[in-house]
Parts: structure tokens; C-alpha cells; sequence
């Protein structure tokens, strides 16, 4: 028989980076040597929001999410002894896009490389920011005109640059069915689209050098054939759209390319090592199908619900993907599912329900006009309220977590000290150090005239790419470089959904929520005041609030007063708060690993304000250690992934809060 001929498998990346430029750049090659086929940058938040890392909400995040770069010299070491021009480099920025992908041109070019060779993706998706993630700066529309601006440039100079990866990953995380998915992504692509055409920087007969150079970052969750169905649509709908709005002709401009990240919400505390079979079932959702393929994949790591993954667990992730493309024959056959009855009737159901939701966005102005409304985060938080509640209810089952929780003693988190990675406390003083010497040894004049030049490109209408260049060259920090156009755009904060999410979870008599609701009456009525109130808190940059959401939701509809005031505050903002709103309890929300930080900060001020009797509890990706420390410091109560039931959760504050008051214990019965 003779022997059939194998497809090019697709691009291999792990998303890393940690600590320093230096160690994240040793990371890289390790990776790129044991058969890693493309980089994927992770960022960590200061750089992603436009801190300094000696800024006072940098504090306990540099370095821990991601590599802090902070100038160009960080960028240098960032790739040392890597070939950019040789490289296919995904950098997840998104905010500072424009920034990041400067500084990378001028590290190229330093390097000798022809800049128009250079290939790779700024991920550059405002909008999921806005909904889900969290790294936003500036307000909607100046940050879709970086966007545009960073299109434009790199049509003209860096040909092979996907300019921006339009990104329904996070979608997914904070909620989104498939169709939401799909029809956020897709009103997000039309969005920029749009200005871009109506900038007047592109002529209109190179709109198919546009079309064909965005790119797409997808969410694959483990219901493996309603994701491969969700893929096809997507090709479907793209394809749609590129010929019918923006009348693109060749083919291969409208072909749907994308990348993925399997997904990360569903990876549990309990039983890690049933994570594996997720991300293999996930991955084979965005292989399996030829004519939906993706072009590039990432797969997270088992133990990543427990804490920052090391090398070796990257490399088992790795080393999934290669077993599948090297030693499976799937990328022997043609599209394994044309012709199928049930792919080709689920996609056409998630093509239609997308489609319609599309239009009714459009309706409403775009996907700009329906952030700036709030319309799409309360989509997406009730969206999300549904989907816990179905988990609770055990209606959606989750092996290890709500069904099948007898497990053997685990020899993967024997000692679980050792099965993640930790990053040292030193790192942030080190890096701080280090940008206050780059700053003094910098030309100064040369740095606040390219920061003079960027405000004026910035108040006119001149492409901000140029301008972001010579700060690049000229040793402008990221800090100062996003302070200028604070400065010019202002900032903002995004809707929360929270209060116009609507009741997700009815408290039904005989319910575990009904009986927390009269717990929650009982107690304010026995400490005289009209409602008990709980304010929830986000300090740091960690701008992951799902979970600070769906506690704020549930609290409300257990008949709680919340204050919840979004992302990003300082200790002393949140503390302020709690005094001025009088509250019962303060709940912080933390998954980026700064709590060792934050939390005892937040725990300092109360005591120093004379809230001693207002109990704190904490929520997030903590180790068993760090919970601890956490609990001799003073916390009340720490949840972590594991605590899935967000009443019972609702329940435990109730009970702190009356402990706090020296109330006596009120039962729920079971």
C-alpha cells in the first residue's frame, strides 16, 4: 500500500513566561529544543496594563502571571540567541499591543533581521478585555484606534504579522455558550474591520491583505463535538461575512485562521490528573476536523487550577500534541466529518443562533455601543450564573468535583510544595532595581521628547505606530509610554454586569439557597440593620473576575446588600470602601498570585482603621501553604477552585459574620 501523504501538522506552543526576561528567555529555548514549533509570550500584569513595575498597583505582580517587560532592554534579553526573523512569536497583549510589538521590531532589527520576514500575532482584542480578562486602559474608542492604527502599519511594513488575534477564548471562561462565542468574536472582527476601512489608512483594493492577515484565538471546551461543530461554524460564518460586508474575492484571505488554547475553566483542584483527559478530549476538538483545523495550538498544563505549572508539566502538554500529529495518521485523511448528518445539523443550529445574535448587536450600534451599554457583560455573567448553577445542582456533571469524588491517595500532588512552580518574592525588588538603572543611564532628553511627540500624534490623528517606535528606541518605559496616553485619552472602567444580571439561581422553598436567605434575614435582623452587606474586592491587576461576579450575583440574590466597585483597586481603596460602606465582611478575589502580598496589606489597614470585627475571607488559585499563612494572618476563610458551591460559599460568610459578632451558630439543614 503505498504511503499517504501527511498534512504539515500544526504550529506547537506552550503560553510561558515568568519571573524575569532572563529566565523566561532560557524557558524558551529549552522548549524550542525539545521540538516547540512557535512561541507564545505570557506577559505579566503590570506590562499588560501599562505599569511600571514600581507602581503601587504593580506591588506582588510582577513577574507572576508572565515576564515583565518594562523597556527595551527587557525585550532584548527577552530573545536572546533566539532568531526573531527565523521565529513565529504569539505575544497575548492586548492593551499595550502597540508597545509591545514596537519594542519586538526594534529588537528584530538590532538583530539584522528585514522586519517585512517577521511573522507572529499581537493578540490586540480590546473588547474581550473589557468582558472577561480585565487588561484594559483606555476607553473604547481610542483603544480601537491603536488597534486600527496597529493594523494599518503592519499591512504596509510587516506583511506577515497577523496584527491582531481576535480572541473568543476568554469568552468562554467567563461564560459564553457557543453561540455567544461566536457571535461576540465575530461582531468584535466587524468592529475593527469597519474602522479600519473608514481610517482611510488602507485603500480599499488592499482590504484582502486586511482580511486575510486577522486572526482568531478560540476556547475548546471538553463537549468535544459541539467545539468541533462550533469551529465550523465559525469558518462558515467568516467566510460569510469577509464576501458579503467587505466583498473580499480571493478565497484565501477569507479562510478562518486560528489559534487555540484548550480550556482552562474546566481543569480542576480535585483530582488534577482527570485535567489530562480534558485536555486531550479539548484538543481533539480543533484537530479532528480537516476543513476546521487550527493553525497553532497551546495546550495549558494538568496541574494549572493548583498553580503556576513547571517546565515539565509544559513538556507533557507538549508532548500530547506531538503524539497525536507524529504518531497518529490523522493528518493522513481528508475531513473526516463531510457529509455527516449530526455535525452538519448542530453547525447549521449554531451558524443560525449566531448569526441572529450578531444582528441584534449590530442593532445596537456594534460591539462598542453594546460594551459601553453593559448589554454583553450581563450576557455573559448571567450566562455564567446559569452554567454554576447547573454544576451545583449536579445536573452538569464533573467527574472528581460533583460525581465520582472517592479517589486513592494522588502521587502527582503527594507533596504539593513541589508540583507547581513558585516564583521568588526577590524577583520584584530585582526588576524594580534594575528599571531605576535603566532610567538613569538612558538619554533623558531624548525619552520626554519622544513622549512629547507621542501626546501630540496621540491628540491628533496621526498613525501612533511611529511615534511608539522612537519611545521605543528612545528608552521610554512601559509605564510612561501608557501614562502619555492616559493622559490624552483618559482611563476606564468597564461595566461590571453585575447589577443588571438578572436571577440566575430562584431560591425555591426547600432549597440550600432558600435556607440561606433566611440565614442571611436572621442575621441582619439580630444585628439591627437592614441588610447585611458584603463587600467584594479585586486588588491588584488581576482582572480575572468571573468568580468575584458570580460570588456578587449569588450574595445579592441570597438577599445581601453588595458593593462591589470592578477590578483593579489598591488595599487602601478597598479598605476605604469597607469603612465608608459600613460593611459585615470584605471579600477578595485573587488568582495571579499576589494574595501573599495583598491580603496581609488589606488585613494591616482594617486594623489600623479599627474594623476588627469585620471578618475577610479570600477566594482564588492559593496554595495549600499560602492558604495557611493566610488563615495565622487572620483570614477567616479561604476558598479555592475546589469550592465549587457558591451557596455553600454564600453560607460560610454568614457564618463568619455572625462568629465576628459573637452571634450564636445557625444550622442549614442538609
Amino acid at each position: 500500500m503505498a504511503e499517504r501523504q501527511k498534512d504539515r501538522p500544526w504550529l506547537m506552543r506552550t503560553y510561558a513566561g515568568h519571573s524575569t526576561a532572563e529566565a523566561s528567555n532560557e524557558l524558551y529555548r529549552r522548549n524550542l529544543a525539545k521540538g516547540q514549533t512557535g512561541l507564545s509570550v505570557a506577559f505579566d500584569l503590570p506590562t499588560q496594563t501599562g505599569y511600571d513595575p514600581d507602581h503601587v498597583l504593580a506591588r506582588g505582580e510582577v513577574g507572576r502571571v508572565g515576564v515583565p517587560v518594562c523597556h527595551l532592554g527587557d525585550m532584548r534579553r527577552l530573545f536572546q540567541d533566539i532568531p526573531l526573523e527565523r521565529m513565529n512569536t504569539s505575544m497575548t497583549i492586548n492593551a499595550t499591543a502597540m508597545w509591545l510589538l514596537a519594542l519586538y521590531q526594534v529588537v528584530a532589527e538590532e538583530q539584522g533581521a528585514d522586519i517585512s520576514g517577521l511573522s507572529g500575532t499581537t493578540q490586540n482584542d480590546i473588547v474581550k478585555e473589557y468582558l472577561s480578562r480585565g487588561t484594559h486602559v483606555f476607553p473604547p474608542g481610542p483603544s480601537l484606534r491603536l488597534t486600527t492604527d496597529t493594523v494599518a502599519y503592519t499591512v504596509a511594513h510587516m506583511p506577515k504579522w497577523n496584527p491582531i488575534n481576535i480572541c473568543s477564548y476568554h469568552l468562554q471562561e467567563a461564560g459564553a455558550t457557543p453561540v455567544q462565542e461566536i457571535a461576540y468574536a465575530m461582531s468584535t472582527a466587524i468592529a475593527v474591520l469597519d474602522a479600519v476601512r473608514d481610517s482611510g489608512q488602507v485603500p480599499a483594493e488592499r482590504m484582502g491583505d486586511v482580511v486575510g492577515r486577522i486572526s482568531f484565538f478560540v476556547n475548546a471546551g471538553v463537549r468535544f463535538v459541539e467545539e468541533m461543530c462550533k469551529m465550523r461554524a465559525f469558518t462558515r460564518i467568516w467566510d460569510k461575512i469577509t464576501r458579503e460586508r467587505y466583498g473580499i474575492e480571493d478565497p484565501r484571505h477569507r479562510r478562518f485562521r486560528y489559534g487555540v488554547q484548550v480550556n482552562s475553566l474546566g481543569l480542576t483542584e480535585a483530582q488534577p490528573e482527570n485535567n489530562v483527559q480534558r485536555i486531550v478530549l479539548e484538543m481533539l476538538a480543533v484537530t479532528l476536523s480537516k476543513d476546521a483545523r487550527a493553525r497553532a495550538v497551546q495546550l495549558p498544563a494538568w496541574n494549572e487550577a493548583l498553580g503556576l505549572p513547571r517546565p515539565w508539566d509544559q513538556q507533557w502538554s507538549l508532548r500530547i500534541q506531538q503524539v497525536l500529529a507524529h504518531e497518529s495518521d490523522l493528518l493522513e485523511y481528508d475531513d473526516l466529518f463531510a457529509g455527516s448528518h449530526v455535525v452538519e445539523a448542530r453547525t447549521a443550529e449554531l451558524a443560525e443562533g449566531a448569526l441572529a445574535e450578531i444582528d441584534r448587536i449590530q442593532e445596537m450600534g456594534g460591539a462598542m455601543a453594546a460594551v459601553e451599554s453593559g448589554y454583553l457583560k450581563a450576557q455573559l455573567v448571567a450566562s455564567h450564573a446559569e452554567r454554576r448553577a447547573r454544576i451545583e445542582s449536579g445536573q452538569e456533571k464533573i467527574v472528581g468535583v460533583n460525581c465520582f469524588e472517592s479517589t486513592e491517595p494522588n502521587p502527582l500532588t503527594a507533596d504539593l510544595d513541589t508540583a507547581i512552580m513558585t516564583v521568588d518574592p526577590a524577583v520584584e525588588r530585582n526588576v524594580v532595581t534594575a528599571l531605576q538603572r535603566w532610567r538613569d543611564e538612558r538619554d533623558e532628553a531624548r525619552a520626554h521628547r519622544a513622549l512629547a511627540e507621542l501626546k501630540r500624534a496621540a491628540a491628533g490623528k496621526d498613525n501612533l505606530m511611529p511615534a511608539t517606535l522612537e519611545c521605543a528606541r528612545a528608552g521610554v518605559t512601559t509605564g510612561e509610554w501608557a501614562w502619555a496616553l492616559r493622559d490624552v485619552f483618559g482611563e476606564y472602567r468597564a461595566p461590571t454586569g453585575v447589577s443588571s444580571a438578572p436571577l440566575a439561581t430562584p431560591a425555591e422553598e426547600g432549597s440550600r439557597l432558600a435556607e440561606v436567605r433566611r440565614k442571611v434575614a436572621a442575621t441582619a435582623a439580630e444585628l439591627g440593620c437592614g441588610k447585611l452587606r458584603l463587600l467584594v474586592g479585586k486588588p491588584g491587576l488581576d482582572g480575572h473576575s468571573n468568580g468575584a461576579e458570580q460570588i456578587a450575583v449569588r450574595a445579592r440574590d441570597a438577599g445581601f446588600e453588595v458593593v462591589y466597585q470592578g477590578i483593579r483597586l489598591t488595599p487602601e481603596q478597598i479598605v476605604s470602601a469597607a469603612v465608608a460602606e459600613d460593611v459585615h465582611c470584605v471579600g477578595l478575589s485573587i488568582l495571579s498570585g499576589s494574595h501573599a502580598e495583598l491580603v496581609p496589606d488589606v488585613l494591616d489597614r482594617l486594623h489600623r482603621a479599627g474594623v476588627d470585627d469585620v471578618p475577610v475571607i479570600v477566594g482564588g488559585i492559593i496554595p495549600r501553604a499560602d492558604a495557611d499563612a493566610l488563615r495565622a494572618a487572620g483570614v477567616a476563610a479561604v476558598f479555592t477552585p475546589k469550592d465549587f458551591g457558591i451557596t455553600e460559599i454564600i453560607g460560610r460568610i454568614v457564618d463568619e459574620i455572625r462568629a465576628a459578632n459573637k452571634l450564636d451558630p445557625l444550622e442549614v439543614p442538609a
